[in-house]
């Protein structure tokens, strides 16, 4: 017997006809331990890790252990929120926040959730917390200038596009102060900036978005908050959350900067929330994998190639120490992640010299390739007369008198040093820099008082933007390249400066 085609295909067509999708039973699960932000749940065999769990009134955990009879989730929001009873079901989404361009000068918690009283964020893309970093082949070497606006960084530590630049130093050193002023100085440079406070007072950060936006610095700008009133597993997933809305612009070409303030109190609420979870512990009590967590976000920072765009991710993570002792367990753990570190100096910082950069032990092991021509030339002497000039001032401390050349290195050490002073949200552009440099470092103002080389700046970049902005156009038309027409008219300036102000 010969089984037709058609009758096959009038079979088929009559059971789609009548076909009716029943509907699947909701698949719940049972809380049955609930205490300090932490939910162990039985009932739901088929959950992920990081996957998000929803309970009663839009309540949301994420799940972190995977065990043989039930998972423990953390509550991403009040730990009372969730008690033993309550149903618990799988979402099927991995741990994701909200991100695009609707994101930009929004305040948002550490799920995307606005804190700005702005409404909520209008888009409809969602990233994963957590994601692959790019592949050695996915990356390019860093070779452009990302500019901080502090002589002293730019010229000594310089930071490109796609580095990590580790901010190290004790408390009240002026961490968040030099990071607040590299966002100020991103305006106009087409760099999206993403700023991460965990475990900030919230205070600090309403003061910082206010400051942004009195300087207009949020236009470009995403602030993600977890501040210390907030569950301690919005502190955990809140840098991987503004890495993932760093990523999506970084991965539609455009050059991002994202700031981590700061992860030792991240490494603090992973340890907190290890403990809860019964995770043996390890070196000062944190968890083992300690060194894994940060990498992982770390490493995500890159500098994409073409193929894929060539956006970027700058990395400025921040971490404090205690005493000044960058050998402890968070510090060199998150040295050994980054490719360079600045080290703000107490000492320094009394003594009034800010930003306190010590020189000496700060460096960027990327950067200097992506300086421009001129800084590249400057630094180099730069470097120089001040490794000069704290040698021999040490030796000289108890000396009556000294031989003209040391004398000589030792007032142009002096200058050098005042001249790398600089105050607070006043970021200066690259070509003011190369030109005040320029001059302090070839000699040109050894005869001015130290006492009086602030104000001499302060005069002297304001005539050369008022009345002669044309040397600053030329700089920049030849790629912040030095070349003996240039040089001549750095002096110049100088020269008529002198004449006009009498100094």
């Amino acid at each position: 017997m010969q089984v037709k085609p058609e009758e096959i295909r009038s079979i088929l067509k009559k059971q789609i006809a009548e076909f009716e999708a029943q509907p699947q039973e909701e698949h719940r699960g049972i809380v049955t331990v609930s205490a300090d932000g932490i939910a162990h749940i039985r009932g739901l065999p088929e959950a992920m890790s990081y996957e998000m769990i929803e309970f009663p009134n839009r309540v949301y955990g994420m799940v972190l252990n995977l065990e043989k009879e039930e998972m423990v989730a953390v509550i991403l929001d009040k730990h009372t929120a969730v008690k033993e009873g309550y149903w618990a079901k799988c979402t099927g989404r991995v741990m994701q926040v909200p991100v695009g361009e609707q994101l930009i000068g929004r305040v948002v918690n550490a799920i995307g959730k606005p804190l700005d009283g702005l409404g909520p964020v209008a888009t409809n893309k969602f990233r994963p917390i957590e994601c692959v970093a790019p592949g050695v082949v996915d990356r390019e070497p860093v070779c452009r200038p990302l500019q901080t606006g502090y002589k002293v960084i730019d010229s000594l530590v310089p930071i490109g596009r796609g580095q990590r630049e580790l901010i190290i130093g004790d408390r009240a050193t002026g961490k968040s102060t030099l990071v607040l002023d590299t966002i100020l100085n991103q305006k106009g440079q087409d760099v999206i900036c993403i700023y991460v406070a965990i475990g900030q007072k919230t205070s600090n950060v309403v003061a910082l978005t206010e400051k942004l936006k009195q300087l207009g610095a949020m236009e470009y700008t995403v602030v993600v908050s977890a501040s210390a009133s907030d569950p301690v597993a919005l502190e955990f997933i809140a840098p991987y959350s503004g890495c993932a809305m760093a990523e999506e612009f970084m991965y539609s070409g455009k050059d991002t900067l994202i700031i981590y303030d700061d992860l030792s109190k991240h490494a603090k609420s992973y340890r907190m929330i290890s403990i809860l979870l019964r995770r043996p512990p390890g070196r000062e009590a944190y968890p083992g994998d300690i060194f894994y967590i940060h990498a992982k976000l770390l490493e995500r920072a890159a500098k994409l190639s073409e193929k894929l765009g060539g956006g970027s991710m700058t990395a400025l993570p921040i971490v404090e120490t205690q005493l000044g002792d960058v050998s402890a367990y968070i510090p060199t753990n998150v040295i050994s992640i980054t490719d360079g570190q600045i080290f703000l100096d107490t000492g320094l910082f009394n003594g009034g010299i800010r930003p306190a950069v010590d020189v000496g032990i700060s460096v960027s092991r990327v950067g200097g390739a992506a300086q421009t021509q001129a800084m590249r030339k400057i630094s180099g002497r730069l470097r120089l007369d001040l490794a000069q000039y704290r040698e021999k001032k040490s030796f000289t401390l108890f000396a009556e008198q000294v031989d003209k050349e040391t004398k000589s290195q030792l007032i142009r050490g002096a200058i050098i040093t005042e001249i790398l002073k600089q105050d607070k949200n006043m970021p200066i552009s690259v070509g003011e820099q190369i030109i005040i440099l320029y001059l302090a470092v070839f000699g040109y103002l050894d005869a001015l008082p130290t006492e009086k080389l602030i104000i001499f700046e302060r005069e002297f970049l304001s005539y050369i933007r008022t009345s002669r902005n044309d040397v600053l156009e030329n700089l920049s038309s030849k790629g912040y390249a030095l070349d003996q027409g240039i040089e001549n008219a750095f002096v110049q300036v100088l020269q008529e400066f002198r004449e006009l102000h009498h100094v």
